[in-house]
């Protein structure tokens, strides 16, 4: 009995508790994105030592609600290995971010702790903090995009902002457009018919919309580019006025099909206005059609029905629909006596409020990136 006593005795003794690496040791006792003071965390062995991802989370920073929100995410994670997944915590911690911006980063990308983020990383993060100049301005371009973190190198990242600094795109510029279209780097090809399309729309290098037009037209189909100017020769424009409207007004480009029909069909079928008034005029085919040109312009006809002033017509009808919604009130509303401007305002909001036929029945297609 003494010996099977002594034998578990020296089997139990060498086996020490699991603790924190120094990594984690340091963000509890420094209290950096935990609400755990000193005195709990000598007491709650569960956040000392992690026995789970939650518990692992938990000292990273995550309160219990950012915590059920990543596993409702990412269930997976709760199947995650522990070494593996505190690796990939402290590369966050080392590039700066906190507990909700790794909600943020998750919500946007759910498999990116499932991903090898470690491969070559100082050379990457090193040259991406000089693309984007700042560690800050880095952080804020892998909130839009934590892919970026796993794009390689030398066969993605530097070739494509090449490419760009070749097409006369500088440094600022390229900077500016990655953070307003994360996917610029994965989605960029340019061939001799893209850069053909390019050229078409007239814009200069040192135009402001050339840096638009270029990245625009690189990360979109080459279908998707002859589907869109296809659908606008259908209203009587030729080809050359197509990609000059995409010239000065690229985001066009980025517009549905359903959209810009429907925003043209009005202009020429209800507003009686000729299709190329939008080559002076992009916004017509960028206004919301429900909440803002039908309302607008039913409460110009009302006007003209009781025959008030001033009447939106003319040039005016291009300024009203330009106008915020409390100018547009300021200017043609509130400008009656009370009854009167009470009456335009049942007129517009009742107009504003009329669903789309069919919108909720409507079937969303999707054709995949990007427009």
């Amino acid at each position: 009995m003494a010996i099977c006593i002594k034998s578990r005795t020296t089997t139990l003794l060498p086996q020490k508790p699991r603790g924190l690496s120094s990594f984690f040791a340091a963000i509890i006792t420094e209290g950096l994105g935990t609400s755990f003071s000193r005195c709990s965390i000598s007491t709650d062995q569960s956040v000392v030592s992690p026995k789970n991802c939650q518990d692992l989370f938990r000292a990273w920073g995550c309160n219990n609600q950012q915590t059920s929100h990543i596993f409702e995410r990412v269930p997976s994670l709760h199947k995650a290995k522990l070494d593996k997944l505190q690796s990939k915590l402290k590369i966050l911690h080392d590039l700066g971010f906190s507990s909700s911006d790794l909600v943020k980063i998750i919500s946007c990308r759910p498999r990116f702790l499932r991903c090898k983020i470690n491969h070559y990383l100082d050379e990457r993060v090193q040259y991406l903090e000089n693309l984007f100049g700042s560690k800050q301005t880095l952080q804020k371009a892998i909130l839009r995009n934590p892919s970026i973190l796993t794009y390689d190198l030398k066969t993605m990242i530097i070739p494509t902002v090449d490419l760009y600094k070749s097409m006369g795109i500088n440094q600022e510029d390229l900077t500016l457009m990655l953070l307003s279209r994360p996917t610029i780097l994965p989605r960029t090809s340019l061939n001799d018919e893209k850069l053909e399309y390019i050229r078409r729309t007239g814009t200069s290098k040192d135009s402001k919309m050339y840096k638009y037009v270029v990245t625009i037209m690189a990360i979109s189909r080459l279908e998707t580019i002859r589907e869109k100017v296809a659908n606008l020769e259908k209203f009587g424009f030729m080809e050359d006025e197509v990609f000059r409207l995409i010239g000065s007004s690229p985001l066009v480009l980025t517009l549905s099909v359903d959209k810009v029909q429907r925003n043209m069909t009005y202009v020429v079928g209800c507003m009686k206005q000729p299709a190329k008034v939008v080559l002076s005029h992009p916004f017509l085919i960028f206004n919301n059609l429900e909440t803002v040109m039908k309302p607008r312009m039913i409460v110009a006809a009302k006007i003209d029905d009781m025959g008030l002033f001033p009447r939106i017509e003319g040039p005016k009808v291009f300024t009203a629909l330009r106008m915020t919604e409390r100018r547009f009130f300021k200017a043609f509303i509130n400008c009656h006596p009370l009854e009167t401007a009470k009456e335009l305002m049942d007129c517009y909001l009742d107009a504003k409020h009329v669903k789309r036929l069919a919108e909720e029945s409507k079937r969303s297609v999707h054709k995949g990136f990007p427009f």
